[in-house]
């Protein structure tokens, strides 16, 4: 063990577009909400994570509040490096040093990202005094964050919905054979209730109230098994300019999100005839693999497997799939260091 070995602490980082996710010593540390908050006059970040998603739709006209990500990739690099930096900060093991460790760093990547985007995730955690960066992409994290044996030869189908994009591919042997990265995932699924909300409702609500009625009473099902309950909703009335309330049930959820959800299944469709046919003659058997925290929808699993006839399993705790894919493969960094881009 080398004097850099003893000095370099190993972190696994999903940057995700609603959520970023550190894991430290096989321990998840950081689990919060990518957003920064920043003070116009001084152009200074003043809160990241939880405390600046408190002030989101909150603030005043000094304060606006950024997320780093948009659609999986970095859109505003100043904020995401400085969000980077303080969860950085925040990890137990690393807070309070007096001299601060170098680094290495596994991040997961969208499939569909291009080099110039690759870029500025690198460089992004090189300002944190990084020595070496590795990526890997998202689908590969969340096959083997969902336990799948990725290097077998046999053909594996995992669906990510993450916040900015929905990644389908088909895994076997170590690589991903074929695959599908769209830009239509959670964050599209809160704007798409938001808009149902103004157009039938004429109620304005905020992106985290709309992001509440998703979690609980998003539905990809016009009928599920079990009811849910019908919540109550407040927002701005857009004719009166009042404050109102009003409730909502699931089956209204569900003529919100129908459109986006199909668009999914038309993407699933399309991995899945793009397959060769020995793959997909074990996807018939291994069915397919649901991760992120679209997996949760109420209902989808079920809508898949109606639309593709195959078993659709959701995987363990599916929100924390990739960053726990992405600790193993930094863990085990000599058996998967080939599924990774420097």
């Amino acid at each position: 063990m080398g004097l850099f070995d003893m000095f370099t602490q190993e972190i696994a980082m999903d940057l995700g577009t609603a959520n970023t996710l550190i894991i430290h010593n096989n321990k998840i540390v950081i689990d919060q909400p990518s957003i920064v908050a920043i003070d116009r006059t001084t152009g200074k970040p003043i809160a990241v994570g939880e405390q600046a998603k408190l002030m989101q739709g909150k603030t005043h006209e000094n304060i606006k509040t950024v997320r780093p990500l948009k659609d999986g990739v970095i859109a505003d690099f100043h904020a995401s490096e400085h969000m980077i930096k303080e969860f950085i900060k925040q990890i137990p093991g690393i807070r309070g040093r007096f001299i601060q460790p170098a680094l290495r760093i596994v991040i997961c990547i969208p499939s569909g990202i291009t080099e110039v985007e690759k870029r500025a995730v690198k460089d992004s955690a090189l300002k944190v005094n990084a020595k070496e960066v590795k990526l890997i992409y998202e689908p590969m994290a969340a096959a083997i964050g969902a336990g799948i044996d990725v290097q077998n030869p046999e053909g594996n189908m995992i669906i990510d919905i993450g916040g900015g994009t929905t990644e389908i591919a088909v895994i076997a042997l170590g690589g991903i054979v074929c695959d599908k990265s769209l830009k239509i995932a959670g964050d599209v699924f809160t704007n798409d209730i938001a808009y149902f909300l103004r157009s039938y409702y004429n109620l304005y609500v905020g992106e985290r109230t709309a992001e509440r009625i998703k979690i609980e009473i998003g539905s990809a099902l016009e009928e599920l098994d079990y009811p849910l309950e019908d919540i109550p909703v407040q927002g701005r009335d857009m004719i009166t300019g009042k404050p109102k309330e009003i409730m909502v049930n699931y089956k209204e959820i569900f003529k919100a999100l129908d459109k986006s959800i199909m668009r999914i299944e038309d993407a699933v469709m399309e991995t899945l005839s793009l397959t060769p046919p020995e793959l997909a003659a074990d996807i018939y058997k291994t069915g397919i693999y649901l991760a992120g925290g679209g997996a949760l929808l109420n209902g989808l699993a079920d809508r898949i497997h109606r639309k593709t006839g195959l078993p659709v399993c959701v995987a363990e705790d599916p929100l924390r799939a990739v960053v726990r894919g992405t600790g193993i493969a930094l863990k085990n960094i000599n058996k998967f260091r080939f599924l990774m881009s420097s």
